[in-house]
């Protein structure tokens, strides 16, 4: 299956944030996204999950208008992780993931045995089933966010929408969840990413869209797109890709980049 983005504009009303976004996402590959705060990463994911109106232009999942999909539709085929974590009751974790199987049900049917066994395997998927009956709010900002993923799993969706997944997240967590977000790539599943750590790309072998200047400024695979020169260019600052740096690595992939 592909999402495309033909000639898009995007935006708040009179606001443009991006012009004419032209962009394929395909199942089985990983992309993330990269770019300043306020380069337009999150109206991008606004856009394509149908929250605010394209300007201009289509977007286009399986070559029909997002527009013409119902929500309970299009929520079996695209899910959301965002940025917050937040719930206000002291559901288990279990109980989150279950959640993701709501567009699957019909109004205000339970759970059935079926989705039950579907929110374990996701559980299963990301390693966490020991967390299976922890007070979600009582977990760790990182565990909380493998639920959170294992919920958006649980919707058994064709792409993975995550808008900054590590923000906020300590570097062993930040480790976890890149880790397994390349996991899942060997899997039908299209995951599109946002990220301000462009080595996360190289972990999870991504293609890369880089957002600068109001439009999708470049987009290829991590080794070709991501130089010195290019990074000093969207983020205005010096750096430097680091040989040294790759004494730090998961599963042989270099975790940083050092500033000079």
């Amino acid at each position: 299956m592909e999402i495309q983005f033909k000639h898009a504009t995007l935006g708040y009303g009179e606001k443009i944030v991006l012009k004419d976004v032209n962009l394929t996402l395909s199942t089985g590959k990983t992309t993330c996204v990269i770019g300043k705060n306020g380069a337009g990463k999150t109206t991008l994911f606004k856009s394509l999950l149908g929250l605010i109106p394209v300007l201009s232009g289509e977007i286009l999942f399986d070559g029909k208008n997002v527009s013409q999909w119902s929500r309970r539709k299009f929520a079996r085929m695209v899910s959301y992780v965002s940025q917050s974590r937040i719930t206000a009751f002291p559901y288990s974790a279990l109980d989150v993931v279950l959640f993701g199987r709501l567009a699957h049900l019909p109004s205000f049917a339970s759970p059935r045995k079926k989705d039950v066994e579907i929110a374990e395997e996701c559980l299963e998927l990301l390693n966490i089933s020991h967390l299976r009956d922890r007070v979600f709010t009582r977990l760790s900002g990182g565990e909380q966010q493998m639920v959170i993923i294992a919920r958006a799993l649980a919707q058994q969706p064709a792409f993975l929408v995550m808008d900054e997944p590590t923000a906020n997240l300590d570097f062993s967590n930040q480790a976890k969840i890149i880790c397994q977000v390349n996991a899942l790539k060997n899997t039908s599943l299209g995951v599109l990413m946002a990220t301000h750590t462009p080595s996360q790309a190289e972990m999870c072998h991504a293609d890369v869209i880089v957002i600068h200047n109001g439009t999708v400024w470049k987009q290829g695979n991590y080794d070709e797109i991501i130089t010195e020169r290019l990074l000093q260019e969207i983020y205005d600052v010096e750096v430097e890709i680091c040989p040294a740096c790759k004494q730090l690595k998961i599963k042989n992939k270099s975790l940083i980049l050092h500033s000079k």
